[in-house]
């Protein structure tokens, strides 16, 4: 009954007012409020970086976009003269061409390819985890330089590739040094990196309640009909996600074309891909100031592309609620 005693104590004296009952220990918002110090503790230091790595050189570049800064020499105030620059810079268009024809085709082909071993792996095969971890190995490999550079030996004039076509009495192209097959090998070395987005797939499958498809498959529905009438309406705020994640991922490509073609973003500027372009004129030409300006264009750009697909969202995407 000692027990009782106290909890009638403590609340009694909570409805009086923030005064302590001797004898009893704190209460709970004193434990919340150390609680929450701990918390903080822990997170100090993602908040400075937050700070000091994302937040604070963003602005920096936001300042330096307005600015003449060499590197060398304290930036001077240009006001708007990179961006009329930028406007009238046919190689920054360009770049962006090369950019967008680059997402365009990436992302819907490699969420095409994910999807389809995602379907293939729920069948239920035996060593699941191991097959799942070796498709998912792309993804950790395809945005390396040791990838790249073996991509680049793989496709070259007497890469692996044209070796293969060689056994059948064709003779391959250069597809590196082609300016009209060369963006068209790093798109497959992005649809390559399925394994990411094959893993959520697989995981947003993996939640689908089997009576859909019994229920369909009691209606007379074939398989396809099964896949468009139940799994695709289910897994489309799982398709959503991805796309907008590797879409962001896409714009912001650099590694691969930055070896592939030697860091010229040749041949023909057909790999020359914006975040590239911005690497050339603020690392290579000691243009900073130019090279801010282009940067928030692109963060502007994929920000756009965001905000259509998040609004067209709305015509293709179901919840449950």
């Amino acid at each position: 009954m000692s027990g009782i005693g106290e909890l009638r104590a403590l609340a009694r004296s909570r409805r009086s007012g923030p005064r302590r009952t001797a004898g009893l220990s704190p209460g709970p918002g004193r434990a919340e409020n150390k609680d929450n110090r701990v918390a903080y503790v822990f997170l100090f230091p993602w908040l400075l970086g937050i700070v000091f790595i994302t937040i604070g050189p963003v602005l920096a570049s936001l300042y330096l976009s307005f600015t003449d800064y060499n590197l060398l020499q304290p930036p001077e105030f240009a006001g708007l003269g990179n961006y009329t620059r930028m406007w009238e810079d046919s190689r920054f268009w360009a770049s962006l061409k090369v950019t967008l024809l680059y997402v365009v085709f990436s992302v819907p082909l490699q969420l095409a390819l994910a999807l389809g071993l995602a379907l293939l792996l729920d069948r239920g095969l035996r060593g699941l985890s191991f097959y799942r971890s070796v498709l998912y190995l792309p993804s950790l490999l395809g945005g390396s330089v040791a990838v790249a550079i073996l991509w680049r030996q793989v496709f070259g004039s007497e890469g692996l590739v044209n070796q293969f076509l060689g056994l059948f009495g064709v003779e391959g192209p250069g597809w590196i040094s082609n300016p009209s097959t060369a963006l068209g090998t790093i798109v497959l070395l992005h649809i390559w990196t399925f394994g990411s987005p094959m893993v959520i797939f697989l995981a947003g499958l993996r939640q689908i309640p089997r009576m859909y498809y019994e229920a369909a498959e009691v209606d007379g529905a074939s398989v396809p009909r099964r896949f468009r009438s139940v799994t695709l309406p289910l897994l489309s705020p799982i398709i959503f996600f991805n796309l907008v994640l590797q879409t962001i991922f896409a714009f912001q490509s650099f590694t691969q074309a930055f070896i592939v073609s030697g860091g010229t973003g040749g041949p023909s500027d057909s790999t020359l891909f914006t975040t590239l372009y911005i690497y050339k004129a603020g690392f290579g030409q000691f243009q900073m100031g130019y090279a801010s300006a282009m940067a928030w264009a692109l963060l502007i750009l994929v920000a756009a592309f965001t905000a259509v697909n998040f609004w067209a969202s709305k015509f293709w995407v179901f919840y449950d609620d």
